[in-house]
């Protein structure tokens, strides 16, 4: 369902400049310009529970969120501004753009309950797609890893074999994530599912 944009979001968005990144820097700025151990991106990161919670509990980590609906940012930088933390930053753009602002510096991406587009005609806008994958391995490290969730097990078993054949070696699964004990930061999604006892399907990979 597609999110009604609010008549506040645009000009929020417009004044913000704190963390709504406004133009494109020169690649490699990231550590530099915010001296933090490690960078984690988060690609679709909705409302920002996830990313705000985690970069509150992480101040040693840079935490980046992509995302393209504006009212997801425009709450996600609200939550940040709560928080009051100094470690987290959001570009609204699209993914096919993070070749843009990234290359061979992201430590971690994490993919959650990204939108499956179950029609076969749609496959290549899933953020599993091998389109997506490569343009991953282009902006991870050499180590970079990345975590994938979902409750959709069609996109589940569409994207395993999808990393596998795009130099992703998979280095964790589990198809009932939440029966594991894990002190997991849950997304807004994530913890409706929990609530409802749905599965949770989850992989690591880190690239190749």
């Amino acid at each position: 369902m597609r999110m009604r944009k609010k008549k506040w979001v645009d000009p929020f968005i417009e004044e913000e400049n704190r963390y709504i990144v406004k133009d494109v820097k020169p690649i490699g700025h990231w550590h530099e310009e915010y001296s933090k151990d490690k960078l984690y991106l988060e690609i679709g990161m909705g409302m920002g529970d996830f990313i705000t919670q985690s970069a509150f509990k992480n101040p040693d980590i840079l935490y980046v969120g992509f995302e393209k609906v504006t009212t997801c940012v425009a709450k996600s930088v609200i939550k940040a501004e709560e928080l009051e933390i100094d470690n987290f930053r959001v570009i609204l753009d699209n993914a096919d753009n993070l070749e843009e602002y990234f290359n061979d510096e992201v430590d971690r991406i994490y993919l959650h309950f990204s939108d499956p587009w179950p029609k076969k005609a749609h496959a290549k806008r899933r953020l599993t797609h091998s389109k997506y994958l490569n343009i991953y391995r282009k902006v991870l490290k050499a180590d970079g890893e990345i975590i994938f969730k979902t409750d959709n097990k069609d996109l589940f078993e569409f994207s395993i074999p999808e990393f596998i054949n795009n130099g992703f070696k998979m280095t964790d699964l589990s198809v009932d994530y939440h029966r594991r004990e894990n002190d997991d930061i849950l997304t807004g999604y994530e913890t409706k599912f929990k609530e409802m006892g749905q599965p949770i399907y989850f992989a690591k990979f880190i690239k190749c």
